[in-house]
């Protein structure tokens, strides 16, 4: 065991004790994103960072088969915090947990376990992966007797809605962010009714997976507590705009920006051009991973500010990747925005296949194609097609048919979450598909 693990482990263990934890949650996602959950006692603690803690994990949906289906939880220590709230009964903490096979090894059905690979792989090339995500979602009032989303407030882009609850839900939820240590760069109300926006500051890719788990987790939390609910479904209102996560991404070879180049007039390296080739490449095999609902396709649409179109620009919200101007005399503030994926993906997932595709641009020396700095949502077709620009999947089902002929998608994920995303996914398209909508009846039922 390293020092380092040994001191965080240490920390851990005296921790529980000395602030009187009652009960340790050993967090850990299955593959469609949802943050799965046991606790422990406090006595368990030590065995279970030395040892793991087995489960079943056939009751978790994509994990093992029943005739396989003891799996190890073994905490990351790294992860350990307390959680902010507590009951009459005391304090809580939590853990992520890496899942492995009853022999120790790497479990191939659990998302932390596949970035953690492609995350290796990267650095074995001599890079790190870093991200800062711009997390969207609604606050709507309670459901009372019916789906219908009810809004909270009739804001608007960085409106000062200083009275409504949503304000001191934000603040609420920001401050117990930073007390997990999850460090907020922005906080403001988005464009539409009841739409809010939390932009967390840049940190490696495994860290921020957990903490966008974590982040998802509070606002629906704090949310709760004070009757309203939260919801990250990418497309709940017909005419708003939806809910994305923008990725903000870079890659540094030790303390270095990759992606920096003093030499360029966007500052932009040649790793980093291979990297937005190798993204743009292969975006429509990646789209089934970044917007994994068949309600994600109701947002990829014109009109409503998300990227429908596979291009770049420096300064244009149309394409799939933006090049933010950085900071003056900033070298490590050079990124590169990813505007497709939303909120309700699963970040493990997500995060990997992004970077399996970057790098095979690196790896391979893609070219990366000529800026498109129009407003493509105003040319039509045929103009398109003249500039060789395509557009992104239009349905689940489009986007499941690129993926399932993605080597790049197979490699990222590993056969078994592969295998399994595809199933339930297609399963989530066929029930969609028999489904009668309220547009349906409206439109038909009287006219036809």
């Amino acid at each position: 065991m390293s020092t380092m693990h040994e001191h965080q482990r240490d920390y851990v263990l005296r921790t529980v004790e000395e602030r009187g934890i009652r009960l340790v949650r050993l967090w850990f996602t299955d593959v469609l994103g949802n943050l799965k959950s046991f606790a422990i006692s406090p006595a368990e603690m030590e065995n279970a960072l030395n040892d793991g803690m087995s489960f079943d994990g056939s009751s978790i949906d994509g994990f093992s088969r029943v005739q396989e289906s003891d799996v190890l939880a073994i905490p990351d220590a790294n992860t350990f915090e307390v959680l902010p709230w507590a009951d009459a009964k005391g304090a809580e903490a939590r853990v992520f947990c890496d899942i492995a096979k009853l022999d120790g090894t790497p479990f191939d059905g659990d998302p932390r376990q596949v970035l953690r690979r492609n995350l290796n792989a990267a650095r074995d090339k001599g890079y790190s992966f870093y991200i800062a995500p711009d997390i969207e979602y609604f606050y709507f009032a309670p459901p009372v007797g019916s789906n219908k989303p009810v809004l909270l407030d009739q804001g608007g882009f960085f409106d000062l809605t200083s009275a409504d609850i949503a304000s001191s839900l934000r603040k609420e939820t920001i401050r117990t962010l930073e007390t997990m240590s999850i460090p907020v760069e922005y906080s403001f109300h988005e464009d539409a009714p009841s739409q809010h926006e939390i932009d967390l500051r840049h940190t490696d890719a495994l860290t921020m997976a957990d903490s966008v788990m974590t982040f998802r987790f509070v606002v629906k939390e704090i949310a709760a507590l004070h009757d309203v609910h939260a919801t990250f479904m990418p497309k709940p209102l017909e005419t708003i705009q939806g809910s994305g996560m923008h990725l903000h991404l870079s890659l540094f070879e030790g303390e270095n920006n990759a992606f920096h180049s003093p030499d360029d007039a966007y500052n932009l390296s040649p790793t980093a051009k291979s990297f937005m080739a190798g993204l743009l490449r292969h975006a429509a095999e990646i789209t089934a991973v970044t917007n994994q609902t068949v309600n994600s396709y109701k947002r990829l649409v014109p009109g409503f500010e998300a990227p429908v179109h596979i291009s770049w620009a420096r300064n244009n919200r149309s394409g799939l990747i933006r090049v933010p101007i950085p900071k003056r005399g900033s070298d490590q503030a050079t990124r590169i925005e990813y505007r497709s994926p939303d909120p309700a993906c699963n970040p493990y997932l997500a995060f990997s296949v992004i970077l399996a595709a970057g790098m095979r641009g690196i790896e391979q020396g893609y070219e990366l194609p000529t800026e498109a700095d129009a407003n493509l949502f105003e040319m039509d077709d045929a103009a398109l097609e003249k500039m060789g620009i395509q557009q992104l999947p239009q349905s689940l089902s489009d986007a499941l048919r690129v993926m399932e002929n993605s080597s790049l998608v197979a490699d990222a994920l590993g056969d078994h979450i592969f295998e399994w995303f595809l199933r339930n996914k297609r399963a989530e398209w066929r029930s969609y598909k028999t489904h009668i909508s309220e547009y349906e009846l409206g439109r038909y039922l009287k006219s036809i």
